[in-house]
């Protein structure tokens, strides 16, 4: 089977909208589709505040720098949307007893969602981000492939497992092909001044790391949900100023004593229950996921292999899907896997002969719900 990569040569795209963060990853990809003589816009989305790491004033002022009279730029405000879509869901969410990872929402809903209505309003044929990943196209059947970047260690795919082949079709990916290392190399040589800004590696919106009162800003009344904390046989062993404050496979701060090692193993949100246990029970033979999405755009009619990433560092897992209606998939791994927990991405990956064993393609992927 032969497989293409996407070009960026500008022959069917010759205007492309950027999204432009403000940051170094971002400010090449502007700078390499200039290059290519494609006819750059660069859009930043101020989102989160400017309290944020990301896609601040601040950040809107470092990307202006960057465009400097070579580009068209402009600054769209989004906060209103990001609030309610964001931020406010990922309050619910860990009120609900879930671990939520906003960024899958963010950058499906902001950095190509909106990003493409306004790709529409330019009069733009593409879109295009810094993230690390890989268009191809198959030249079989036709279908645009999510793959994962030549540097697996900056490797951004299972944020975008929600790309259709629509919005697949019409990105561009300029750093797919390039490591972290020489992303900043080619920007220091092309004199951006964010070659050397420093990487944000918090959630936006918690930029000193503390969910639980982000948390609590957001609904008040978290903090008026305390319960307790209990092993698997429901014996008390403490009590917690709510689960919002606890994530699957979390085991400092518990704020309990016990002669043996104790992992948060579930959260049970109705009955207000931190449940804890051994290391052993923190692993799953399975897990349920909803709200799946298929990037070739139809579920397979028979149970596939694949290896499975359940959260960001994960290095997947091998398991077996089982498609089911609704758009779930049931998956069997075949070893436990520890920490896996309700809220998060499963994404899965399709190993092919002679590649990565990490898994090079992204079929899809859904939300851990059990």
């Amino acid at each position: 089977m032969r497989r293409q990569a996407v070009s960026a040569t500008g022959t069917d795209r010759s205007r492309v909208v950027v999204a432009m963060s403000g940051g170094v990853d971002s400010s090449l990809a502007a700078a390499l589709l200039v290059e290519k003589e494609l006819e750059v816009v660069g859009v930043t989305m101020h989102l989160a505040g400017d309290s944020s790491r990301c896609c601040s004033l601040e950040d809107a002022d470092d990307a202006r720098r960057v465009a400097d009279g070579r580009i068209r730029f402009y600054v769209a405000n989004y906060t209103e949307s990001f609030q309610r879509e964001v931020i406010d869901v990922f309050a619910d969410e860990y009120l609900a007893g879930r671990t939520p990872i906003p960024c899958v929402a963010c950058n499906k809903r902001f950095k190509f969602d909106y990003l493409m209505e306004r790709a529409g309003i330019f009069g733009a044929e593409g879109v295009a981000t810094g993230h690390y990943a890989r268009i191809t196209r198959n030249s079989d059947n036709g279908n645009f492939e999510l793959r994962r970047s030549r540097d697996l260690q900056k490797d951004q795919t299972y944020f975008l497992f929600q790309l259709d082949q629509a919005q697949l079709s019409k990105t561009l990916l300029p750093l797919g092909e390039l490591t972290k290392q020489e992303v900043r190399d080619r920007a220091r040589a092309l004199g951006l001044g964010t070659a050397d800004k420093p990487e944000s590696q918090e959630i936006c919106f918690v930029p000193d790391g503390d969910y639980a009162a982000i948390v609590e800003k957001i609904r008040p009344e978290a903090k008026r949900r305390g319960g307790e904390i209990v092993d698997g046989r429901g014996t008390v062993l403490g009590r917690h100023e709510g689960i919002h404050r606890f994530t699957v496979g979390q085991r400092h701060g518990l704020g309990i004593s016990s002669h043996q090692r104790l992992y948060v193993v579930r959260l049970d949100a109705k009955a207000r229950q931190v449940v804890v246990g051994s290391k052993e029970e923190l692993g799953a033979e399975g897990a349920e996921v909803s709200s799946v999405n298929w990037v070739d755009g139809q579920p397979p009619k028979e149970p596939v292999r694949a290896k499975v990433q359940v959260r960001h560092r994960h290095s997947g897992a091998e398991a077996t899907l089982f498609p089911l209606p609704d758009n779930t998939v049931r998956i069997e791994f075949d070893e436990p896997v520890q920490a896996v927990s309700p809220g998060q991405a499963a994404v899965f990956y399709e190993a092919l002969p002679g590649e990565d064993d990490r898994g090079e393609k992204v079929l899809g992927g859904g939300w851990i719900r059990s």
